[in-house]
């Protein structure tokens, strides 16, 4: 555990930080007030030491200070001040409790304790896993009553699993949690002492290893009984992957340690049920026969191939112990009548282990929850300020979001107890009277929702503007940071952008397992989520399936029949056009060869059998969402925020293709002297110029219209729905927009206009060069008759009779040529 000490005695520091180093805390010093300040708002602390008399900011201003922001760590005042009226003046400005100088080490060591205990209460004074205790009283780990001799690092470890036992703890958290500021580790240190951790575990006749390595997140203390594991953990209104974050009060706790409510998958396990125990009784059979030696080749290998399926599929139903005795019959069963007589007794112990498995399974049936998700994504909007937050969230509500307020990180903590919303709106607000200092209590709420697994996406409100202060709002994980104030549409503009990118409806998943009930299982997971998954149980059939399903991800098992998941994952990869698909490989045996033939053959990811749910489920996302801001890398124009040439023109030539029920139109806008401006200003006035017209192209034809840049200054959009004056109004809105918007710079700021040629289209089919030409034509009229207007000319002009597109001068492809430079 973590404590801050704000101490400015060099003496004092000394001992107390040598004290508590030996009771394995880290521990930060802080010389003065203000640094002391400055450390409690960057970093979560356990416990904070505070003495009274202190440089530039006394204690007692301190601690009125935090918790005038919100800040609840628990604090301990030490001061030489013992008279009654600094004891009342001291907890009366927030303080937990109070020493004074000197003191006893050891009392003070207790009350530390008691206080660590007091705002975590629903921690046990005593730690346990299995047969292992660990007592933070007495820093003491026993297993099975014998002591354990652990480094004050490795016993960190230990405490910090043992009392997060739902958190997946990066390499990175655990260096904020375990190591000071002044000496922090590299990543393979941390590595190696987890190593040392689990060696000396092993040694002291742990029954299995608590410490689970999350392949690409980090580590985890397991499930102390194994056989309840679950497969998904969810909310009430919406299914949930594994989000863990450091505890800030009891309730999170609480929350993070209670089971979650759900709706037991009856109907699944009724399905399945009785290929489980036809798969089992294939197992039985040829075990009877084995040990009579009678089994033939044919039964030996088919019993094998059900034991390697039992693997996999009986942990999708919960049962982590079904799973595991599968996996130890599978090799017993490959070595047939080779066996010797006590590995023939194991293998009939195991089958009789695995019956009753199956029984016990029927009795209760297996924890695999799955819920409803709720139609409409959650906004929470924390905000201070109730007509402010009133006036978002009738907005949010308005472009179909659902919205809910809370009025302060408190609050927001209520709120999230049983479950997470899909995106945050955070006011953050500026505290100090010099405008310089953000509030902590806010930075916290932010650094707690990046903690999740996966992170929650956080706009940021704020009016402060200093650069040291955007770079503090990024690192804790906001992931758009407005102006405040801030018109409403912009914000929920801001939040359906970060939304669009981390919400998976449209997701398309191909599943290929020669596992029935291991696809079924799949399918429960993740359609919960708007995902689509197909499934296909023959390899033989994979290339049709891929050219029809066109999916997002694929996911592969590594054994299958005729052709492996390793070959099938080369085929793709040797495809041009399937190339950059995302693969997560299955696999049954996690051992270094298979894994190296995974990653060789192209994979992505992989996940071991049998599949725990919330792992699943963060790879799948967290592999999409790359694949997803690659695509996004690909396909926009990084200057304006708008599509490019490439991939408007796809859009607009199937959006001209489809039947078109309602009148549409397509438009050329071109800003007006660009070139003057480059020449007189500078290229940087230029791309600002182009950067802020792609905003206001997007606010003003949010999600409704299909939109491009062609290159240098010219874009394109098409509009559905609108007469040609309803079309034409929305236009010069748009051209009255730009108008008023004052560029700064040197020697002057300037204004700018745009020439819009548009035409409306015809039916379905029509052709994009064609109607792009008669626009252009439109265009040519605008800019001659000195632009910042709009023309509107006929589709169906002949190219032929257009004299100055004829002429060779002006004789050009816009669908083929390259892109221009930026501006």
């Amino acid at each position: 555990m973590r404590i801050l000490l704000i101490e400015d005695d060099e003496l004092l520091v000394h001992t107390l930080s040598k004290a508590l180093t030996e009771q394995h805390y880290t521990v930060d010093v802080a010389t003065d007030g203000q640094m002391g300040w400055d450390l409690a708002e960057s970093f979560s602390y356990d416990l904070i030491l505070l003495d009274v008399v202190l440089p530039k900011l006394n204690g007692i201003q301190l601690c009125q200070q935090l918790r005038r922001q919100g800040n609840q760590t628990p604090i301990l005042l030490l001061t030489a001040q013992d008279t009654h009226t600094s004891l009342v003046t001291g907890l009366d400005a927030g303080a937990d409790d109070y020493m004074a100088k000197p003191f006893d080490l050891q009392e003070l060591l207790a009350r530390i304790r008691a206080l660590l205990r007091r705002s975590s209460t629903a921690l046990p004074p005593l730690l346990q896993w299995r047969n292992l205790q660990l007592d933070p009283s007495t820093c003491e780990v026993t297993c099975n009553n014998q002591s354990l001799h652990l480094t004050p690092k490795e016993y960190g470890l230990l405490e910090l699993f043992l009392r997060n036992r739902h958190r997946i703890f990066s390499c990175g958290a655990l260096i904020d949690h375990l190591w000071s500021l002044e000496d922090p580790p590299t990543e393979e240190t941390v590595r190696s002492h987890v190593k040392g951790l689990r060696q000396k575990l092993k040694a002291a006749g742990i029954a299995d290893d608590p410490l689970e390595t999350v392949y690409g997140i980090g580590y985890r203390l397991k499930p102390a009984d194994p056989g309840r594991a679950r497969v998904l953990d969810k909310g009430p209104d919406k299914p949930q992957p594994q989000r863990s974050a450091k505890p800030t009060d009891s309730a999170e706790q609480a929350r993070l340690q209670a089971p979650q409510p759900g709706v037991e998958a009856n109907q699944i396990w009724r399905q399945t049920k009785e290929s489980l125990q036809r798969r089992a009784a294939v197992v039985e059979q040829a075990t009877s026969l084995l040990l009579q030696e009678q089994l033939n080749e044919e039964l030996r290998q088919q019993a094998e191939q059900e034991a390697h399926r039992l693997a996999g599929s009986l942990g999708m139903f919960g049962s982590e112990e079904g799973s595991r005795l599968a996996q130890d019959i599978e090799p017993l069963l490959a070595g047939g009548r080779s066996l010797n007589s006590n590995q023939r007794q194991r293998l009939s112990q195991l089958v009789r282990e695995l019956r009753q498995t199956l029984q016990q399974m029927d009795r209760g049936l297996p924890d695999l929850l799955v819920a409803t998700r709720d139609e409409r994504p959650w906004l929470l909007i924390v905000h201070g300020d109730r007509a402010t937050a009133a006036t978002l969230a009738a907005e949010a509500e308005s472009r179909g979001l659902r919205a809910e307020i809370a009025a302060s990180p408190t609050a927001a903590r209520r709120r999230i107890a049983h479950h997470l919303p899909d995106a945050v709106l955070l006011d953050l607000p500026i505290t100090s009277k010099q405008g310089q200092t953000l509030a902590p209590s806010a930075l916290a709420l932010l650094a707690e929702f990046s903690s999740y697994t996966p992170p929650v996406p956080v706009i940021v409100l704020t009016a402060q503007n200093r650069l040291i202060d955007r770079v503090q709002i990024t690192r804790m994980g906001g992931q758009r940071i407005l102006a405040s104030p801030v018109a409403p549409v912009q914000a929920v503009d801001a939040v359906l952008q970060v939304l669009h990118h981390t919400r998976t409806e449209a997701t398309r998943i191909l599943a290929v397992d020669d596992d029935p009930q291991v696809l079924a299982a799949l399918q429960t997971l993740l359609e919960p989520w708007g995902i689509k998954v197909t499934t296909l149980d023959d390899p033989l059939r994979f290339l049709d399936v891929l050219d029809l399903t066109s999916p997002d991800l694929l996911v592969l098992d590594v054994e299958l029949p005729h052709v492996s998941g390793i070959e099938l994952c080369q085929v793709v990869r040797n495809d041009p056009h399937w190339s950059g698909l995302p693969i997560l490989v299955l696999t049954a045996h996690a051992n270094a060869e298979t894994m190296h033939r995974v990653f060789a053959a192209g994979a992505d990811d992989y996940v071991s059998k049998p599949i725990v749910g919330p792992e699943f489920i963060t790879r799948i996302l967290n592999r999409l969402e790359r694949s997803r801001l690659l695509r996004h890398l690909a396909d926009i124009d990084a200057l304006t925020g708008i599509a490019n040439r490439r991939k408007s023109t796809q859009a607009l030539a199937h959006w001209l293709q489809v039947e078109q029920p309602q009148p549409c139109c397509f438009a050329i806008l071109d800003l007006d002297q660009l070139k003057s401006v480059n020449h007189r200003y500078g290229h940087a006035a230029g791309d600002h110029v182009l950067s802020r017209f792609g905003r206001l192209l997007r606010q003003t034809f949010p999600g409704e219209a299909v939109m491009g840049r062609w290159g240098g200054t010219e874009f394109v959009i098409g509009l559905t729905g609108l007469t040609q004056s309803e079309a034409d109004q929305r236009l010069t809105e748009l051209l009255d927009s730009l108008r008023q918007i004052e560029f700064a710079a040197a020697p002057e700021a300037f204004r700018m206009t745009c020439s819009i040629g548009a035409v409306l289209c015809p039916p379905a089919g029509a052709d994009l060069q064609s109607v792009y030409r008669a626009a252009d034509v439109a265009l040519s009229q605008a800019k001659a008759a000195g632009g910042d207007r709009i023309v509107w000319g006929p589709v169906n002009l002949q190219i032929d009779t257009i004299p100055h597109l004829t002429s060779p001068a002006n004789r050009r492809n816009p669908l083929t040529e390259d892109e221009c430079s930026p501006s």
